[in-house]
């Protein structure tokens, strides 16, 4: 029974409703990055042109992390449903990744991106979720 509590401690701990400056309302399951089921996605801004290398990026990621992979609807929305179930990362590929091999990394909880090498990625995640 007590653990039951603790479990649901936590849960109800981690959801939140954030009202963004334009007046919408973002759900967010603020778990800590070493608790989150998901640790990173990955999303191509475009389907048909960024698929490819999405998926090699995927991939890799998958080795050391949970990652999730996501292509359908708007980038707005796929940040919200990573929002809503706590992946703590979401890696964004686009033009800049086939170019130059740098992808825009966003942060769940301050939802501020940094453009961040694909080389860079794997050490990147693996500092910030460590228990």
């Amino acid at each position: 029974m007590g653990c039951d509590r603790t479990v649901l401690a936590i849960l109800d701990n981690s959801y939140c409703e954030e009202e963004l400056e334009n007046g919408d309302t973002r759900e967010v399951m603020k778990f800590i990055p070493f608790l989150a089921p998901y640790k990173v996605c990955v999303l191509p801004l475009i389907k048909k042109n960024h698929s490819e290398k999405a998926q090699e990026i995927y991939n890799t990621l998958s080795k050391y992390f949970m990652t999730a992979y996501d292509e359908t609807g708007n980038i707005g929305k796929r940040y919200r449903r990573n929002d809503a179930i706590g992946t703590p990362f979401c890696i964004t590929v686009d033009d800049e990744t086939l170019n130059n091999d740098t992808v825009t990394l966003r942060n769940r909880d301050t939802m501020e991106q940094i453009i961040i090498k694909v080389s860079d990625i794997v050490d990147y995640v693996k500092e910030r979720i460590e228990f």
